[in-house]
């Protein structure tokens, strides 16, 4: 009863996909509504959840020769306007501070909603020779884009991310980096988030503004609406030529470096939550959940119940990330709910009759299931749930990737499947911009990416009937 009391808080996913996504987000605490207008708190669950993503692409990227920097938050005007189309891309969404405490400034300053500017003008004081290159540097840092319409991590006014920005000597390097770091983010979700992802290059509409390409990484919600998840830009030498970014070579000659810059944000958090919840809320992969296992015990106030389980978290706690809820407020039914709607893969149940049978009961938050593990072999079961719980998952998600993946042969095709589904559509494009226009004017879709392996199943466009060049992936997004 207690269960069903508790899940009925909860919008279900089939009824109200939106509604059920803000109240896990809300009533899961990971983050709470800001007393400014689109920008988001972010709690210590949804923190700690972030600093886990943090930990291993920051590790990732240390591996593979990236420092990391900061940038200041604040960047003249000037320097913004220095690239026309960037800025041109970004200006509706700028935020300005025009004055420092009662004086007006000089020149209006933006808050950061990308650091090409500020980090180019600083390459550019920095960058000698030949023989300081590569220059592969990263921050942590937030940005903010003034967004019309917000949702906790999906898109809100302020957000957090990475920003990795590298200059090279070659365009070959440069792209090399940007291949690089784009399959690091499609290995990450795969690996830890248990999200699998479609790889490929956003169309010239798409792209981001000022590279010469942009590489995404595309994931399928739950609903069958599309998430970027991660994007790696090439940028050639065009903001190299605008912010006269010039070396030395070996022959002793000035030549324009070549950058990349490639980013995650907390977005992907929102990916997570829309991958893998369900009615009873959140569901974390284990190599990323803040809380591995929780440790309920029955019949607490018994004697010698909170002694074994605090041997319990000792033990477990040397390999997994332990939480032992012992409050005395509220029931064993209570805190069950509570760490399923929190996402916590595993449970582990123990009272006086499982302490005397040397045992306990052990459930997994993916399948919903219960089995009876002898305490002698606890910690080699909850290793084994581990892997098989983030197994479970990507596996999944990917029948899920797979089952909302459409073919359509023409454009009337094309209006019925997403009049009837969300999902991604495969089709076949003839590269025109017109015919790219007309998925979003007349059903809201866009072209997520064209993708590295392509299926090329005809050879007419499914737009406009004329010959197709690529085969690509669309769909409504987030």
């Amino acid at each position: 009863m207690e269960n069903k009391e508790f899940v009925k808080d909860l919008t279900k996913m089939e009824d109200d996909f939106a509604k059920w996504y803000t109240d896990i987000v809300l009533k899961s605490e990971l983050v709470d509504y800001a007393p400014i207008k689109g920008f988001m708190v972010i709690r210590p669950y949804g923190y700690a959840l972030w600093e886990n993503i943090q930990h291993v692409l920051d590790t990732k990227f240390k591996e593979l020769g990236h420092k990391n920097t900061y940038f200041p938050c604040l960047i003249p005007e000037s320097l913004l306007n220095k690239e026309k189309e960037h800025v041109e891309g970004f200006a509706p969404e700028v935020a300005w501070v025009t004055h420092g405490g009662e004086k007006e400034l000089e020149e209006r300053l933006c808050v950061r909603p990308t650091s090409e500017t500020i980090i180019c003008t600083m390459y550019a004081k920095w960058l000698h020779s030949y023989r300081d290159l590569p220059f592969k540097y990263n921050q942590w840092a937030n940005v903010v884009r003034w967004e019309k319409t917000t949702r906790p991590f999906l898109r809100t006014a302020e957000f957090l991310w990475q920003e990795g920005h590298t200059i090279h000597a070659t365009a070959e390097e440069a792209m090399e980096e940007t291949l690089q770091m784009h399959k690091v983010y499609a290995d990450f979700c795969k690996d830890y988030l248990a999200i699998p992802v479609i790889m490929g290059q956003k169309s010239e509409k798409e792209k981001f503004a000022g590279a010469e390409a942009t590489y995404t990484i595309e994931a399928m919600m739950h609903d069958g609406k599309a998430l970027q998840s991660g994007t790696s830009h090439y940028f050639g030498n065009h903001f190299a030529k605008a912010f006269d970014i010039k070396f030395q070579n070996k022959e002793g000659k000035l030549e324009y470096a070549y950058q990349t810059s490639w980013g995650m944000t907390t977005r992907i958090i929102g990916g997570i939550i829309m991958t893998h919840g369900d009615n009873r809320g959140l569901k974390l992969p284990p190599n990323i959940a803040p809380i591995q296992v929780v440790i309920v015990p029955i019949a607490q106030q018994k004697e010698g119940v909170l002694e074994k389980v605090g041997e319990l978290k000792s033990e477990l706690s040397k390999k997994f990330s332990v939480e032992l809820d012992d409050r005395k407020e509220v029931t064993p039914g209570f805190k069950f709910n509570y760490w399923e709607l929190r996402g916590v893969p595993v449970r582990v149940e123990i009272g006086p009759k499982d302490i005397e049978n040397n045992q306990c009961i052990v459930f997994r938050r993916d399948t919903l299931e219960k089995e009876t593990v002898s305490l002698d072999k606890l910690e080699e079961r909850i290793a084994e749930l581990m892997v098989e719980i983030q197994n479970n998952m990507l596996e999944s998600a990917k029948e899920n990737l797979k089952n909302r993946t459409f073919t359509a042969h023409d454009f009337e095709e094309y209006k019925k499947l997403f009049a009837e589904n969300e999902g991604f559509a495969k089709i076949m494009w003839c590269g025109d911009r017109a015919c790219e226009d007309k998925l979003k004017e007349e059903n809201s879709t866009t072209i997520r990416c064209i993708p590295f392996e392509e299926d090329k199943f005809q050879e007419c466009c499914s737009i406009c009937g004329k010959k197709a060049k690529h085969m690509v992936y669309a769909a409504r997004q987030y």
